[in-house]
């Protein structure tokens, strides 16, 4: 049984911990989890995951409850390595995040041997998480172009404190290829998704978060924009503009900025506050769209530490905004699978690299 030791980390190492054991096939005996949290051991969110990947591979566990900090987890895969699939249900009993729960989940697309379904209740637009849009619309187009086979339907948004948002991912067996995301290729616009409650419709929170983001959108200063009309002025072209409402039982908002370029795409998230003008939730996203947008990275800071597993599977070679603790945290992991992954610090980024395995 591989041992590990949570105490310089918080629930990412958790998940991706335990989606490896699977990946691999191999027990784990997790310490201190979540040590260097305010609150360690398991919260609602966690221990969602748990059960959930306990479930789609048979695994024996012990340390399934609140507040646990070690926690042992023992595949039951076939002998072959490979799962079975099938179709699953969770509810996280609060405003936990169905998208970090997904997240845990995509990998397995290398080892199933048949389709896997898994609907989640929960949180789906909530802090410290990727909002539904950017996992829709980011992750799962990234991934795809990469050969992995996914998509998620969307029931019922949840925002924090209520949750009871209600989400379906559906993942095929898939065979990644090596991830080609060293260079940005040519910038070709932009997509925006705006998303409010059905309770803020009357103050038309979408909308505005949606103008505020075109407003602070550097459109025109980009090198290698496309070419033809964005809102207004010329120059990076905005490809798709959405504003939804939906029914929620929290009142709660999201808006997601999406870049494409010639080699991906990258996002930018923000979330309404109460007290927060929504035109400053779409400034907010458009900010940190503006600062990718200046550098040379070709996925954005999130996508850049949650991509280190798929790359570890994978091989191949991205460029990231910059070296997070997350990034150092998830590669200590990797390499403690026999999966570690190169680091080539740049000048405003850096790459992270990895051999693909031989057949």
């Amino acid at each position: 049984m591989r041992e590990l030791d949570g105490s310089d980390a918080g629930g990412q190492f958790l998940r991706t911990a335990l989606t490896l054991s699977v990946l691999e096939n191999e027990p784990v005996r997790l310490e201190n989890v979540r040590g260097d949290r305010p609150n360690p051991g398991l919260a609602n969110q966690h221990l969602a995951v748990l059960e959930a990947l306990a479930a789609v591979a048979d695994a024996e566990v012990s340390g399934a409850e609140l507040d646990a900090e070690t926690v042992e987890f023992e595949p039951g895969n076939s002998s072959t390595g490979g799962l079975e699939g099938g179709s699953y249900a969770v509810d996280i009993g609060t405003a936990g995040s169905v998208t970090l729960l997904f997240d845990a989940l995509l990998p397995l697309a290398t080892v199933l041997e048949a389709p896997l379904s898994v609907t989640a209740t929960g949180g789906t637009d909530v802090e410290w998480s990727p909002p539904l849009d950017y996992f829709r619309q980011v992750k799962l187009p990234l991934l795809g172009a990469h050969g992995l086979v996914a998509s998620c339907e969307v029931d019922r948004r949840g925002f924090y404190p209520d949750g009871g948002g209600r989400a379906t991912l559906r993942i095929a067996p898939s065979s990644l290829e090596p991830l080609a995301l060293e260079r940005r290729g040519e910038l070709e616009g932009l997509r925006l998704y705006s998303t409010e409650s059905a309770s803020l419709a009357d103050r038309d929170v979408a909308h505005r978060q949606l103008e505020g983001a075109l407003e602070r959108l550097d459109l025109t200063n980009v090198d290698g924009n496309a070419d033809g009309g964005s809102d207004g002025e010329g120059g990076l072209e905005v490809l798709e503009r959405q504003e939804r409402t939906a029914e929620s039982p929290s009142p709660g908002s999201a808006l997601v900025i999406r870049v494409d370029h010639g080699t991906g795409i990258a996002g930018f998230d923000a979330l309404g506050e109460r007290g927060k003008p929504a035109e400053r939730v779409g400034e907010d996203a458009a900010n940190a769209a503006n600062r990718f947008l200046e550098g040379e990275a070709v996925v954005d800071r999130h996508m850049g530490d949650q991509f280190l597993i798929f790359l570890a599977l994978a091989g191949g070679q991205v460029r990231i905004p910059r070296v997070t603790d997350h990034v150092e945290t998830s590669r200590a992991l990797l390499e403690a699978f026999d999966r570690g992954i190169d680091l080539d610090p740049r000048e405003e980024s850096a790459v992270v690299s990895r051999s693909p395995d031989p057949p």
